[in-house]
């Protein structure tokens, strides 16, 4: 088992920026949205960091790697919400595109890790 505070891993800590950045850019969404797209956003947002959190503190590897795949399973959720956000002019082109690029890298550390515990 990997012993380390889960504020020590690279991979939390970029998910913890790219939450941030959610909840930035979902302040611009329109009113009508704050208990749609606006609330899932953030939800699968935070849910990345809080997976590695959470999975960090369990007694092995293989349970480590499940919450994991909890966290790449919300990364794709953000990612679909994202989209969708876009294609509704919710969300600028440039700042799709710097979420998108936060998500790949995330989604990329995420199996790296996922692979070294397995």
């Amino acid at each position: 088992m990997i012993d380390m505070a889960f504020e020590k891993l690279v991979v939390w800590q970029h998910s913890m920026r790219l939450a941030q950045s959610v909840y930035a850019v979902t302040k611009n969404f329109p009113y009508h949205e704050q208990f749609g797209l606006t609330s899932q956003m953030r939800r699968a947002a935070v849910s990345v960091p809080s997976n590695i959190a959470e999975g960090s503190q369990r007694r092995s590897d293989k349970e480590f790697a499940g919450f994991l795949l909890i966290a790449k399973g919300s990364l794709a959720e953000l990612r679909t919400q994202a989209l969708l956000a876009e294609h509704l002019n919710y969300l600028q082109d440039n700042v799709a595109k710097t979420l998108m690029k936060q998500m790949i890298e995330i989604d990329k550390m995420l199996r790296a890790f996922h692979r070294k515990l397995v």
